[in-house]
């Protein structure tokens, strides 16, 4: 059986990190190298970058800082924000990130999904998919950081980025966003359902509870987080941390 993996995912604006609730209320974190060098200590098991301004500036992604990140980085990375070209993937790959991150792209253009795991291979391509609730309790897909409803069922979403060649998809709740109230374990668990590709849940963890209950009731194959990662105590001072493997022993996570 795969070891369920927990994963850091640190939010770039510009050239510094931040935290949002609900994708909104941006709080400054730090610098991202810094950041970087805690989680080498802890020995996380992989981290996530994801831009959230990429895509609304509509320019190329910080090569220069992507690059000094993967220099100091010892444990898998992936990237994410304002991709939509092949040569733009392929160039982050070079930099030393195991993955990419499609998110906006996936809608608009899926056949960017088709090609980049025939030419990558489908472990490499992880395709994001931010998920809100409507008044009537529907869930329907966002793109361009949760500003544009395009009305797509998650599943069908999930089930035809599948398809297409993704590896993985990022399920992210909109609605759990920075909140530190728990994951959306119906919505993860009706795609897990539904797709035989690993599902990373995203959106909510406050708490180890809340990784167990994503990789368990979820049946999610690796639990993401930021808040959990990055705050302490009820007035979220910033502290950069990572529990140890007796914590998640502990909490039945491995």
């Amino acid at each position: 059986m795969l070891r369920k993996r927990i994963i850091p995912c640190l939010l770039l604006k510009e050239e510094g990190l931040v935290k949002t609730v609900k994708f909104k209320q941006e709080k400054y974190i730090g610098d991202p190298i810094n950041a970087l060098k805690i989680f080498n200590e802890k020995e996380v098991d992989e981290l996530v970058f994801l831009d959230i301004s990429a895509t609304e500036r509509k320019e190329e992604p910080h090569y220069d800082l992507l690059s000094e990140i993967a220099s100091e980085c010892f444990m898998p990375l992936a990237y994410g924000g304002g991709i939509h070209k092949i040569e733009q993937i392929s160039k982050i790959l070079s930099l030393g990130f195991e993955k990419v991150v499609i998110n906006t792209a996936a809608v608009d253009n899926p056949d960017l999904i088709k090609e980049a795991a025939q030419v990558f291979g489908s472990s490499t391509i992880v395709v994001s998919i931010d998920v809100k609730k409507n008044l009537f309790g529907k869930y329907q897909v966002y793109t361009k950081r949760g500003t544009y409803n395009t009305k797509l069922d998650p599943v069908k979403h999930a089930a035809n980025v599948e398809n297409l060649g993704a590896g993985e998809v990022m399920l992210n709740s909109i609605d759990r966003d920075g909140t530190m109230s728990g994951y959306d374990i119906a919505l993860i668990a009706k795609v897990s359902n539904h797709v035989s590709i690993p599902i990373i849940a995203s959106g909510g963890a406050g708490n180890l509870q809340h990784f167990y209950e994503a990789l368990t009731l979820g049946k999610a194959s690796a639990a993401a987080a930021g808040s959990f990662f990055v705050f302490h105590g009820k007035n979220r001072a910033v502290l950069i941390n990572y529990p140890s493997e007796a914590d998640f022993s502990q909490s039945q996570i491995f």
